[in-house]
């Protein structure tokens, strides 16, 4: 793999805004407890939401269209539990000991993955470098879309604006049974391993949290609902996943992927024309901030630039946090931006159609 060069903000100046920000967020708001224990309870509940769920299966299941909504209800409460509870832990925020935020990340063990892998690329590779490209490996996690648009162009990317929303609910399937083994074994656009060397125990790891996860999710419902068929349990498992995904892709592509992105690059020495906080802001955008029922559901994701400001705070935070960044964005005119969701989504098929051809605006910069 070719060596790339790290990219280097601008040196923030002395009065640089987001210090007077930072200020004021420590001094007004991060001193409340209510707002931290908050966040706790939410990620109790979400996690009693699935416990409950699973074992709802497996007593209520011989009955089949409980079997279905119980493994829904499971799809569903496993995203509520990675946007709120997981993300804030993976970040060191959903509890002030560190030692119990590790602890809980293993709750994407229990779900499949590899929590230690996921928590390096997004906290050294996505954070650090949004939307740059061959940086920021959660923009851009397969060839099949293009999401840069100074991606290479294949033939088939004419119509992803049409089969990408067929494929996006497959999102929780290709990131345990595909992803994972691209960041431990692929070799081709690996950016994950130019900056981590996964030690040896995680490949272990990998391997039992997915064998547990298939033995608990679709073999013990076999055994113990002696009145379905071990096909009508796959498919329900299956089920659980396309709703669990398309429930969570708008979460995922609402933050960072809409027609109005940008995708900045450095120069040949690594040089970004932006101070770390302007690209940030630059970068990410909010959806349906002002809506408490979605902040409920989907956490950090709705108040995503107090999120890439504050990484480390707890989400139920996010809240106030915006409202000062959106006072500063109006007295000194900074990039702040926030959609409702559905707008949102409706530029990320926008993106997706402007990246659909070799020569786009985006890549040609002209009319």
């Amino acid at each position: 793999m070719e060596t790339l060069v790290k990219p280097v903000y601008i040196k923030a100046p002395k009065d640089d805004i987001y210090k007077k920000i930072q200020a004021e967020v420590k001094q007004n708001i991060l001193g409340d407890k209510v707002i931290y224990r908050h966040n706790i309870a939410k990620a109790v509940a979400y996690l009693l939401m699935f416990l409950i769920s699973y074992c709802s299966i497996l007593i209520f299941g011989n009955n089949i269209l409980l079997l279905f909504l119980f493994y829904v209800l499971s799809g569903i409460s496993m995203i509520l539990i990675f946007v709120n509870a997981f993300h804030d832990a993976a970040h060191g925020a959903l509890f002030r000991n560190k030692k119990l935020n590790h602890i809980f990340c293993y709750v994407l063990e229990l779900f499949g993955s590899n929590n230690f892998v996921w928590r390096k690329r997004h906290l050294m590779l996505h954070h650090p470098y949004p939307n740059i490209p061959n940086w920021d490996v959660d923009i851009k996690q397969s060839d099949i879309v293009r999401v840069f648009p100074n991606s290479k162009f294949l033939p088939m990317h004419k119509y992803q604006h049409i089969y990408m929303w067929f494929l996006y609910p497959f999102y929780t399937l290709n990131w345990i049974f595909v992803r994972d083994f691209k960041d431990f074994f692929g070799t081709k656009d690996n950016y994950l391993k130019r900056v981590l060397e996964i030690p040896k125990i995680e490949y272990y790891k990998l391997f039992a949290a997915k064998l547990f996860n298939l033995f608990y999710m679709i073999a013990v419902p076999a055994l113990v609902l002696q009145e379905q068929h071990w096909y009508t349990i796959l498919l329900a498992w299956l089920v659980m996943h396309l709703v669990a995904s398309s429930f969570g892709v708008v979460a995922l592509l609402s933050t960072h992927a809409d027609e109005e992105a940008h995708f900045p690059e450095p120069d040949e020495g690594g040089h970004m024309k932006n101070t770390w906080f302007m690209h940030q802001l630059e970068v990410t955008k909010d959806f349906s901030a002002d809506s408490n029922f979605a902040n409920l559901l989907f956490g950090g994701f709705t108040h995503h630039v107090a999120h890439h400001l504050f990484p480390g705070v707890a989400h139920t935070y996010y809240p106030k946090i915006t409202k000062i960044i959106r006072r500063y964005a109006k007295e000194y005119h900074l990039p702040y931006r926030c959609y409702p969701f559905y707008s949102a989504m409706r530029s990320h098929f926008r993106l997706l159609k402007n990246n659909a051809s070799e020569n786009n605006l985006f890549k040609k910069g002209e009319l």
